[in-house]
């Protein structure tokens, strides 16, 4: 059977490989400690259960929703309000099925074969997925050190730029952990009024933020909801990843050029989740900021631990994830991984898998308890690697 050549734009799926490699060591008897998939431990809040419970209970819940609830839309607009100091309408949101799914296919709906948009290296694979879906070219702008992971607008080249239809920022920045500095929203803003780019922020971690730093909107920034659209994430702030329940935010005409496409696909988000979601948007944040400060910790268990042993000090600043520098000077984070998983049973993500400029980088993720960190941190002392 021949299949689409599409599929042959997507290599093998690192996690697929990395969880054979788990299950072949457990059961030699090697004790694992598995950072590498930004699964959430921690418990969801009973208000959020309960509510899509009751909704389940209603028959009439069981149909298909065929739209956002205008009791949803009205929710995310008063939290953008209380949580960001954004003012947006009903006309500016729309759920997704997780930033994943939106991204992927917003990538369909914007662009046509040849456009060229720019992404982040490293970066979640799904910014790829997405634009090459929509059959464009992605010219990858690099997040590297001496910029301290951040975009660098005045790196990008100008015949690149001219030609660009959008830019995917990612910050809180997953891999990579770097947090928007001041100034940073409006260099972007103002290079894409400059360029007639439209910017595409994923804001999926803005209250995982350490150090006191305030975790905002990419919204907030004046100029922002004329040229760009925000995907907004519950997954990680209320820990509903199963549930899929995101959206995306701001300039109406992506918005409804979105949902067109959307409507030829599904039928909607179920309503029970629609009920869940809404319970999370209006309900208390003690939780959020608490789980916040618990991630912090983890953080600093595996940053400080790691630096002890001889790491160069991971970037952590922001995000479940903590970006680590291979020791010794080493660029095959996929080999390294290997060899981290049989010495140490520490399982991490290669950063190859991330963009050309994540080799020599592996990524942590913050899902144990500091207690359980530290001994994988003294497994990797151990191991000698």
């Amino acid at each position: 059977m021949q299949f689409s050549k599409r599929l042959e734009l997507f290599g093998d799926e690192i996690f697929a490989a990395l969880n054979n490699k788990r299950i072949q060591l457990e059961q030699q008897g090697k004790k694992i400690y598995n950072m590498s998939v930004g699964t959430p431990d921690f418990h969801t809040p009973d208000y959020i259960k309960e509510a899509l419970i009751e909704a389940a209970k209603e028959d009439s819940s069981w149909r298909y929703s065929l739209r956002d609830l205008p009791e949803l839309l009205d929710a995310v607009c008063a939290y953008y309000q209380k949580r960001f100091q954004v003012s947006i309408t009903p006309d500016m949101v729309m759920s997704v099925y997780g930033s994943q799914e939106g991204m992927g296919h917003l990538g369909m709906a914007l662009c046509d074969e040849g456009d060229i948009v720019l992404l982040p290296d490293p970066c979640y694979p799904v910014f790829a997925a997405g634009s090459k879906l929509g059959g464009a070219t992605p010219y990858y702008y690099p997040l590297v050190a001496e910029h301290d992971f951040l975009p660098y607008v005045n790196g990008i080249p100008e015949n690149i730029a001219q030609k660009a239809k959008y830019m995917v920022v990612s910050l809180p920045s997953n891999p990579v952990g770097s947090i928007a500095t001041p100034g940073l929203y409006e260099e972007i803003v103002a290079f894409a009024k400059k360029y007639n780019i439209l910017i595409i922020h994923d804001n999926a971690y803005s209250d995982i933020i350490f150090d006191g730093v305030y975790g905002g909107s990419f919204l907030a920034t004046p100029g922002a909801k004329e040229v760009g659209v925000e995907f907004f994430s519950l997954s990680k702030s209320f820990n509903v990843t199963g549930a899929r329940l995101s959206f995306l935010i701001g300039n109406p005409q992506v918005i409804a050029a979105l949902r067109k496409l959307r409507s030829q696909i599904d039928f909607g988000m179920f309503l029970p989740l629609q009920k869940a979601a809404i319970a999370a948007l209006t309900g208390p944040l003690d939780n959020v900021t608490e789980q916040c400060r618990m991630y912090q910790e983890r953080r600093d268990a595996l940053c400080n631990g790691l630096h002890e042993i001889g790491w160069e000090m991971p970037n952590g600043k922001g995000t479940m994830f903590v970006w680590a520098r291979i020791p010794g000077g080493r660029m095959d984070s996929m080999a390294f991984c290997m060899e981290l998983m049989e010495k140490a049973g520490v399982i991490v993500t290669p950063g190859s898998s991330f963009g050309p400029h994540g080799e020599g980088y592996v990524r942590f993720a913050l899902v144990l308890p500091p207690e359980k960190i530290r001994e994988a941190v003294e497994a990797i002392r151990i191991s000698g690697i």
